[in-house]
């Protein structure tokens, strides 16, 4: 993409640029001063941006790293005049090379649905409350093991911003046949209708609705209405996928402008899993019914909820022509992503299923429940909890109950993690564990891991995304070698 093209995408100013600039071509885009480089363009973010596009908090201001993303090689940056204006003492020297806007993000988003209208190819939108990321890898395995060439989100680009970069991908790479895109949001401020304003799901999926982001939300009913936005921004004639398990979630399917495919496992739906047995540890099996046909599927995650995020997989794997058979084999050869069921072996003689990307009540117990069924009797079973963020006015008593849960399993040892994973502790112990204890943040958890770990021992790391649970596996790292 020319320089030019760019300007004209993001309906950018640019006054004062030098007119050789323009036939420069663009290969990058980037909000980072420090990933600017040859060919790039810098977006300068600033409050003012932030505020009108749905953000919650204070933010840097970015302008004041144009200059350094410029030195670095950036072919251009945009900025909003009047943040010029109060750095023009840094900036006056290089605004041949200044875009300006009156929303940079808005410029970014613009720009990015631009770039999608050009491609003109479908997209699948992922959202729920939990597996999102999950989900999204898992559909782009399977389409890609169909032969096509799929866009996806770097790790969990779901957001205002994460969201037009990963889109903004196809300036450089047009040959991508498909784009699977996760969408996130964690406030009232129609989040996910913009990212659809950016790109209109062909597909859009539902995993669940749970009380996460509660707290600036404030009820459940307002969380449904947030994520059904997917299904409200999708195409005349698209496709919902919705979780027939979670009553919240089918009941979108008045909103689709087009047709509906349901997932599930207790209720009747078009995607089915039955027969779901746990052999181990990376091997969950069970049989996949959809209106093709059936097959047996060997399935590398482990936990009810993956088995969820598989059939919402197995969904759109359908959805474009692939049979259960393909669909079977895709699955038998998918990875973990990192930090979401990761089995870790250590030459001591224990493992660890590092969990730690996030969590909430019904996942924690989930994977506990995992730990358990998967863990000979002999061996000792340790659960490191981690707080549980944003569950609201409700968050102690679902702290608590996730422990009265976990306490009923057979789970020997019990470590909570930060301020309200006391309260799992406290639950657990109210149905009799063996042993509760609790550490103030996730490198005491560690120290305190590392301290009594030994032969033997199986253990689950999890915990919300601030908390950092992953720090307890590198305590282990420190100490122990890996197999």
């Amino acid at each position: 993409m020319k320089l030019r093209e760019a300007i004209e995408k993001m309906a950018g100013r640019p006054p004062h640029l030098d007119p050789a600039l323009a036939e420069s071509d663009v290969t990058r885009f980037v909000i980072d001063s420090r990933e600017a480089n040859a060919g790039s363009v810098f977006f300068a973010l600033s409050q003012p941006e932030y505020k009108n596009n749905g953000f919650n908090g204070d933010f840097a201001d970015s302008t004041e790293y144009v200059s350094a993303a410029l030195s670095a090689g950036a072919v251009a940056a945009v900025v909003r005049e009047d943040r010029f204006a109060e750095h023009s003492a840094a900036l006056d020297g290089d605004k041949q090379k200044l875009i300006f806007s009156e929303d940079v993000i808005a410029s970014l988003q613009a720009l990015a649905h631009q770039v999608y209208l050009e491609w003109n190819r479908p997209v699948v939108a992922i959202t729920g409350s939990a597996g999102k990321t999950t989900a999204k890898e898992l559909t782009a395995h399977l389409l890609s093991a169909a032969g096509l060439h799929v866009l996806r989100n770097k790790k969990n680009y779901n957001n205002g911003l994460g969201h037009p970069l990963t889109v903004l991908e196809l300036a450089a790479d047009g040959s991508y046949q498909m784009a699977v895109l996760e969408m996130g949001m964690s406030t009232p401020l129609n989040e996910i209708q913009r990212l659809c304003r950016i790109t209109p799901p062909d597909v859009s999926v539902v995993l669940n609705v749970l009380p996460v982001h509660i707290e600036h939300l404030g009820t459940i009913e307002r969380i449904r209405q947030a994520k059904a936005e997917i299904v409200e921004g999708m195409k005349e004639g698209g496709t919902a996928v919705l979780n027939a398990d979670d009553h919240r979630v089918a009941s979108m399917a008045d909103l689709s402008k087009g047709h509906v495919v349901t997932f599930g496992i207790e209720n009747d739906a078009d995607i089915r899993a039955k027969d779901i047995e746990f052999k181990g540890f990376g091997e969950t099996r069970f049989r996949l019914i959809t209106p093709a046909g059936e097959a047996h599927v060997a399935f590398p995650l482990n936990g009810k909820h993956n088995v969820m995020n598989a059939l919402a997989a197995a969904a759109v794997g359908h959805i474009y022509g692939m049979g259960p058979a393909d669909i079977a084999g895709a699955f038998a050869t998918v990875t973990a992503p990192g930090q979401r069921g990761e089995i870790i072996e250590y030459k001591a003689g224990f493992r660890v299923i590092n969990d730690s990307y996030n969590s909430n009540p019904d996942a924690l117990v989930s994977m506990a429940e995992t730990l358990v069924a998967g863990s000979r009797p002999e061996e000792r079973k340790i659960v490191v909890a981690g707080e549980m963020l944003e569950l609201g006015e409700r968050a102690v008593e679902m702290h608590r109950e996730a422990g009265r849960r976990i306490g009923n399993l057979g789970v020997d040892l019990l470590i909570g993690v930060r301020g309200l994973a006391e309260h799992i502790v406290a639950g657990a112990d109210a149905e009799g564990i063996k042993e509760g204890r609790f550490a103030a943040d996730s490198v005491a958890a560690g120290e305190m891991l590392a301290s009594i770990i030994s032969a033997g021992d199986v253990v689950l790391v999890k915990g919300s995304r601030g908390v950092r649970t992953e720090r307890v596996i590198e305590k282990l790292d420190e100490r122990f070698e890996r197999s």
